[in-house]
């Protein structure tokens, strides 16, 4: 499939019928003829682009921007569950045929001035976070807020009962993972530390959720007399302290030189469980990798740097493990509007959890031939990666295999060949329509689409979600790789 950018005219011809893929609603604005296979010549929505990918369906979320998503089938029905980004609460997307997707619920949470942002579920279980809002964002600093995570039980997809709220007595938790069983993995603020830590919560009697363990990279536990001043190796002299604050000590592993007096160094999550290990994504402190067979005391095995040379705020926003294939998907958050460092996805080799490697960079998304800009860094709007398929767990989500689906911000929903480790291809791609309404204040510069989450269900429908539009609902129309490892 030729890249393409199709006029409204054109789409009047095109197999979408008409306008109705700009004109978007609720009950979804793609007619029921895209629900079938189409060829891989058919043309994208007026005003995207898109290679290899076609629209199946679209959902304005009734007006209420999602951002995080997780999915389930439950009795041959698909329910797609989302945060928001503008609005306290949580949507149920009825999502069992993907050109006409439905909301069929819009859960709301009473407390304004608190972010709603993040969702996960397995089987009857649901895990929602609760979060003190950024300024930036349209957060009153001084108002009010809700904090921690909520427990849901969801055994009526439809109708979630709230269980109980755990409180972590700061500014709450951010994005957490729930692969089923005994343990929800956190990544939370705490009183007395600097930045978000790892938290091990055991929801075994959901009703009382109770802390099992902690983790945090030395120098965060300010309450306890720590520093990042004194994160050097004790050799140091007093001169290079104060030149180099935030060189860690070798126990650390992370080998990390971060900006500022520790800002930087803060769990994003999700902390991602495999076996006993467990791989966090820690911002300027980059991967770092703990054994959790003791749960009450998690021991670091390994790491990995990234900061310097890629940036240091949310320099590792997230980490998605392979160990099956000896790898992990790595990825920074760039919020810089295309100021300072680079920003990366990677592939990073896991063979030995204790000395992970870098493989491979992904290529950076380049315009179409027939785009207003000439790059993404400069067309406004946040740009790299950000999420990807996170869900790996959870049976209802496609696999991670030689396919990788990466929400890049202002280039759209980006899907890479990674058959081959070493050469990672791009394969295809979405650039939605630009919004034509701002929800919230973001972005601060022009109104541009961000593409904000991705998620893939193994029926192989992609969905997005944006800052300042509603869901779309995609498929990949190219060829499937060839396995060829190296």
């Amino acid at each position: 499939m030729s890249d393409q950018k199709i006029s409204r005219r054109q789409m009047l011809k095109a197999p979408l019928i008409g306008a109705t893929a700009v004109a978007a609603s609720q009950s979804g604005l793609l007619c029921e003829a895209i629900a079938q296979p189409q060829r891989s010549h058919s043309p994208a929505p007026a005003g995207a682009f898109a290679h290899n990918v076609e629209a199946v369906g679209y959902t304005d979320m009734e007006h209420r921007p999602a951002f995080k998503m997780a999915i389930r089938e439950v009795k041959g029905r698909w329910y797609l569950y989302t945060g928001h980004f503008w609005d306290a609460g949580w949507s149920i997307v009825d999502v069992t045929d993907p050109a006409k997707p439905r909301v069929a619920k819009f859960v709301a949470y009473p407390t304004p001035n608190t972010w709603t942002l993040q969702v996960d579920l397995s089987g009857d279980t649901m895990v929602t976070a609760l979060e003190k809002p950024f300024a930036n964002f349209g957060g009153n600093p001084n108002a009010p807020f809700d904090e921690g995570l909520l427990i849901w039980d969801i055994a009526d997809p439809l109708s979630p009962q709230l269980l109980s709220h755990f409180k972590t007595g700061a500014n709450g938790t951010h994005r957490n993972l729930y692969p089923g069983g005994r343990y929800v993995h956190v990544a939370a603020s705490m009183p007395g530390y600097r930045g978000n830590i790892y938290l091990i919560l055991d929801i075994s009697d959901r009703a009382n959720p109770r802390e099992a363990g902690r983790w945090w990279v030395p120098g965060q536990h300010e309450a306890g007399g720590e520093s990042f001043f004194d994160a050097l190796p004790t050799n140091a002299s007093h001169s290079r302290r104060r030149a180099e604050p935030m060189r860690f000590q070798a126990q650390c592993m992370c080998g990390a030189f971060c900006s500022g007096a520790g800002e930087d160094v803060s769990l994003h999550g999700p902390a991602y469980v495999t076996g006993n290990h467990v791989y966090l994504p820690y911002g300027a402190a980059g991967m770092i990798v703990l054994d959790i067979s003791d749960v009450s005391q998690p021991r670091q095995i390994g790491g990995l740097s990234f900061s310097p040379p890629f940036h240091s705020r949310f320099g590792v926003h997230g980490v998605l493990p392979v160990p099956d294939q000896g790898i992990a998907f790595a990825n920074s958050e760039d919020v810089t509007y295309g100021q300072g460092a680079a920003h990366h996805a990677s592939i990073v080799d896991i063979s030995d959890p204790s000395a992970p490697f870098l493989l491979s960079l992904f290529p950076e998304p380049v315009p179409p031939a027939a785009a207003p800009y000439s790059d993404f860094t400069t067309r406004g709007g946040w740009r790299g990666p950000h999420n990807i398929n996170h869900h790996q767990h959870h049976p209802d989500v496609e696999k991670q295999g030689d396919l990788f689906y990466i929400a890049h911000f202002n280039a759209g929903l980006r899907i890479y060949d990674v058959s081959n480790r070493r050469l990672l291809r791009e394969v295809g791609y979405f650039i939605p329509p630009e919004p034509t309404r701002r929800y919230g204040p973001m972005p601060e510069d022009k109104l541009v689409l961000q593409t904000e989450d991705v998620m893939v269900d193994r029926r192989g429908f992609i969905y997005i979600s944006d800052k300042n539009q509603g869901i779309w609902i995609l498929r990949y129309t190219g060829e499937r790789p060839q396995a060829r490892r190296a």
